[in-house]
């Protein structure tokens, strides 16, 4: 007869078998797994200033030319796609490694955007896409007296 010792659990009535959960909770967490789930999709940040809309888009890693901007009608598409294959051979041994990086966004844009004035900068890792409004879009600020 064999012991095993398994982790301190706290009792959850609503676990049918605690044991088959530890498992699948070991694999659902595990670093590799997660890692790859939620590095598909870049965070984004989104803001607006008086004259235009910024796009900004964690994308560490990939060069300029990795970046494909589209905008058709009222939506911008943003997407990234790169390759990367390594190959090391030594006298008993070869080995290959590919590495493949891609992902999309969609945002719809506002009617009050001016299509000829979009543009795209990518620096340390962040695209930051700005998005300039239309002349009547842009709200004069003036302060109104009290009488």
């Amino acid at each position: 007869m064999a012991l095993i010792k398994f982790p301190n659990r706290t009792v959850n009535s609503d676990v049918v078998n605690p044991y088959v959960n530890s498992f699948f909770d070991n694999i659902f967490n595990d670093s590799f797994i997660s890692d790859r789930l939620v590095t598909r999709v870049p965070a984004v940040n989104i803001a607006e200033t008086d004259k235009a809309f910024k796009i900004e888009l964690a994308a560490p890693g990939l060069q300029k030319s990795d970046f494909k901007i589209n905008v058709d009608k009222n939506l911008i598409t943003i997407s990234a796609e790169k390759k990367e294959e390594t190959e090391v051979e030594e006298k008993l041994y070869s080995k290959k490694e590919f590495n493949y990086t891609s992902f999309t966004r969609s945002f719809s844009l506002p009617e009050s955007v001016n299509y000829n004035d979009i543009e795209a900068e990518y620096v340390d890792g962040v695209l930051q896409v700005t998005v300039g409004k239309k002349e009547d879009a842009i709200v004069a600020k003036r302060l109104i007296e009290v009488k």
